[in-house]
């Protein structure tokens, strides 16, 4: 059994309480009679006075709330497993998230950007998995390879400079890493996505994506920022990032060696700018390569049940509505339930 909406099911808190207030009325009702003599004689005085229907009104009346909240809980029952065999590319995005990223040359910065455009693409995504890459001088495993695109969305949007302390670019150790990141078992075509300004300070990228590529991994390069030169903005003050000296640190798109690596990694290199990333553009390229098939998922198919337990509380109702609250006359003689009312 499932419930599409369990959370509806919080409303089962209530019903207790309406059980507390109907014994609280009932007792309050017995002390005000109280007040006017014995109960024997009170009885006499109203025979038409019912114990038991009021109570056997509120039993129904409870039980239909209760039938009510479970049927918006949407209860599901399993009716079928198929397998399903799921045919995908695996790619990794390896994000640079070094200080340079927060440029604005890019708006609002070019680490927000690429991570919108990654964001986009998990929406676009099927049945290709997906792993994610943080480097800066460090590289680190954010998200293994997966087709959980929730959770990856969920950890990209906490992702930012404060992720790898040691600054720099290692663009070449996010190759290595992102290497020994896929499946073991695959081998078709696998597709690396480097997302970074190219500013590389710590190895050597070029080497890294020609040993790549040599074990079946395209490596593709989308830059960050502008050739120009923008100024690094210090989070949380009206100042830029400074050198030793006290000059402005100034950071350039460095083109040159992203179109190298892209191009001993066997993929290509795309320029981002303020208008789109080229994210969702490398993925149709992507799309068209040969595509592996991932392992065997068993699904379970559920069936929606909650129309039973609103027929129920129909029922329920309809019962309360048939009980009257004092005894009939004409109707003492018929008793559905073999009660003493």
């Amino acid at each position: 059994m499932h419930f599409e909406n369990i959370q509806y099911l919080y409303g089962l808190i209530i019903i207790p309480f309406f059980i507390l207030l109907y014994i609280i009325n009932v007792r309050l009702k017995k002390k005000a009679l109280a007040k006017f003599g014995e109960n024997s004689v009170i009885e006499g005085l109203m025979p038409l006075v019912s114990k038991q229907r009021p109570l056997f009104k509120f039993i129904f009346i409870v039980l239909a709330l209760a039938l009510v909240i479970i049927a918006a809980a949407r209860p599901q029952f399993g009716s079928k497993l198929k397998e399903v065999k799921a045919e995908g590319v695996e790619i990794i995005i390896a994000l640079d998230v070094s200080n340079s990223m927060m440029a604005e040359d890019i708006r609002p910065n070019r680490l927000k950007k690429a991570k919108r455009a990654i964001s986009q693409l998990l929406d676009n995504l099927k049945n290709d998995k997906i792993g994610l890459i943080v480097f800066a001088g460090d590289a680190y495993t954010q998200v293994p390879i997966t087709t959980d695109y929730t959770a990856t969305k969920m950890f990209l949007s906490s992702i930012n400079t404060d992720f790898v302390p040691k600054q720099g670019t290692a663009i070449g150790e996010a190759i290595r890493l992102a290497m020994k990141s896929y499946s073991p078992d695959n081998e078709q075509k696998k597709v690396l996505v480097i997302i970074t300004d190219g500013e590389n300070h710590e190895d050597d990228p070029i080497q890294a994506a020609v040993e790549a590529n040599e074990k079946g991994i395209l490596v593709y390069t989308i830059g960050m920022g502008l050739n120009k030169g923008v100024p690094i903005p210090i989070k949380g003050r009206s100042d830029y990032k400074k050198d030793a000296s006290g000059n402005v640190i100034i950071t350039k798109l460095d083109e040159a060696t992203l179109v190298k690596i892209a191009q001993a990694g066997g993929g290509i290199y795309i320029r981002a700018n303020n208008t789109k990333v080229g994210l969702s553009n490398l993925y149709n390229k992507v799309e068209k390569m040969d595509k592996s098939e991932f392992e065997t998922v068993v699904y379970s198919e559920y069936e929606d049940n909650f129309q039973y337990f609103i027929g129920f509380a129909l029922l329920f109702l309809l019962i309360e509505f048939l009980i009257m609250e004092r005894r009939n006359k004409k109707m003492q003689k018929i008793n559905l339930f073999n009660l003493k009312l």
